[in-house]
């Protein structure tokens, strides 16, 4: 698919945020080449008035001056150092990283600022920047969570057309890990019907364990305004006998009921805590120069 690089420059790189466990979010990038069907942010796109259909993931804006203005964010007296989670909203390893490298320029930004980093990706190409992170898990910390919902070939070439294959996922997986970054995998989204197994479920925290994840999370898909259309048509597409079935589990709305989400989690839940062991020793931290005479 041939995609288009807008090169734009940003008024503000840091987004703060509201009913979520952490209140700041940095994205280098506006739109995401992975083109997953199932992706959240096409909800927000649609409410934007921005595309939300095949036409999403086309074109990349590239905000080329996102880590300057990140470094006067950084630098004004009221910032508190809290967590900056990159990654929500688009991929920050998305294959215009490898040409552009804003996301390791704003590391950098944030780990010379000792600001908290957690880091969002389905993109393998985060261990070139294990140099880093290294760095910024010395001063405020880092983590990784690498999303990885299924190690079926099929599943993921049809629902995650643009990404990495399973497999170097786990290999970023393991070299974070045995590099010292504290590293998560996701399996997230379990999709019912594709990849809601148990055994395929089992496989998949078997397989992270084994590369060195330290946590492993799961969750099951949403469907919103503007995902919804989206993910129904590509499941006809590719999927056509379950699309009744989607039909009826969302009929109520965007979320499964409860009980319907915690049982499908449950295999990868329930085998993430079986399988917990020693946990890795974190990288050990430091604190900002300013501070380090504090009690």
């Amino acid at each position: 698919m041939r995609v288009e690089y807008r090169e734009e420059a940003c008024r503000t790189a840091l987004n703060r945020v509201a009913g979520m466990p952490f209140r700041w979010t940095l994205n280098p990038y506006t739109g995401c080449a992975h083109r997953c069907t199932f992706c959240y942010v096409r909800a927000f796109e649609r409410r934007a008035d921005r595309p939300s259909d095949d036409r999403y993931g086309r074109s990349i804006r590239v905000k080329v001056n996102v880590a300057e203005v990140l470094r006067r964010e950084l630098a004004r007296a009221s910032w508190q150092r809290e967590e900056v989670v990159v990654g929500a909203a688009t991929d920050p390893y998305q294959p215009a990283e490898g040409r552009f490298r804003l996301t390791r320029a704003c590391l950098v930004e944030l780990s010379a600022a000792w600001t908290p980093i957690s880091i969002i990706t389905r993109g393998p190409l985060v261990v070139r920047d294990l140099d880093v992170l290294l760095d910024a898990s010395s001063r405020a910390g880092v983590d990784v969570a690498v999303s990885l919902p299924t190690l079926d070939e099929r599943v993921w070439r049809t629902t995650e057309p643009g990404t990495a294959p399973p497999a170097s996922r786990l290999e970023a997986v393991r070299r974070l890990a045995e590099a010292g970054i504290d590293v998560a995998v996701a399996v997230a989204p379990i999709l019912p019907g594709l990849s809601d197994a148990p055994e395929s479920l089992r496989s998949v925290v078997a397989a992270a364990r084994e590369a060195g994840a330290r946590s492993i999370w799961a969750s099951v898909v949403h469907l919103r305004p503007g995902v919804r259309e989206h993910f129904l048509a590509a499941l006809e597409r590719d999927w056509s006998d379950h699309v009744r079935r989607y039909e009826e589990l969302f009929a109520g709305g965007a979320y499964l009921p409860g009980a319907l989400a915690r049982t499908l989690a449950a295999p990868a839940r329930d085998a993430a805590a079986s399988t917990r062991g020693a946990a890795r020793p974190r990288h050990p931290r430091g604190q900002p120069p300013q501070l380090a005479l504090l009690p």
